[in-house]
């Protein structure tokens, strides 16, 4: 306890006036009070110190978006138009596929992300049955401008779940968004 109180005592001193005194007239003793800041600016560092410490631990993440690779270009009239499946992001999450250029068969798929993953899966089944493999397989993922940046994420995510090698990312036509409707 004497320990603690000597501590205490250090860092705030009170020092007595030292002037003379007069005769015949006393004066009230004065003393002035002298706070030693030292502790609190240690303490300010400290403080400081630990936010930049925890501020540079904590970093912003980013989603790594794998794109198809670029150096392999894939003329357009070798791939089949059987072996190509349109994906069309719509409103209100819904997904609408078609196979090839044959727009007249859009089906709308549903509102969720199992919907896409179903026709990955049917179209890799029918591809199997014809050509034996589903190698060579194209989807053509097109956002519309009802769409959301989540729907297009999503449809990303089910291309690298279902293993689908080669993928574009494009814009839907007017025609393919008529046929939506």
């Amino acid at each position: 306890m004497n320990r603690k109180f000597h501590l205490i005592n250090k860092m705030s001193e009170i020092l007595p006036n030292q002037q003379k005194q007069k005769a015949g007239v006393r004066k009230s003793k004065k003393t002035s009070l002298r706070v030693d800041l030292t502790p609190m600016v240690d303490l300010g560092f400290l403080l400081i110190s630990f936010f930049v410490f925890t501020n540079t631990l904590s970093q912003s993440t980013a989603m790594k978006l794998a794109t198809p690779d670029d150096r392999v270009i894939i003329d357009s009239s070798v791939v089949p138009e059987k072996k190509t499946l349109n994906l069309m992001l719509g409103a209100d999450n819904k997904t609408y596929v078609y196979n090839g250029l044959d727009l007249n068969n859009i089906k709308d798929v549903g509102a969720n992300t199992t919907s896409i993953r179903d026709a990955i899966i049917e179209k890799k089944n029918a591809l199997r049955n014809e050509y034996g493999s589903d190698s060579g397989m194209v989807v053509l993922i097109k956002p519309t401008p009802s769409s959301t940046y989540k729907n297009v994420v999503d449809a990303i995510n089910e291309m690298l779940i279902c293993n689908v090698k080669t993928y574009v990312l494009m814009d839907a036509t007017a025609n393919e968004v008529k046929a939506m409707k």
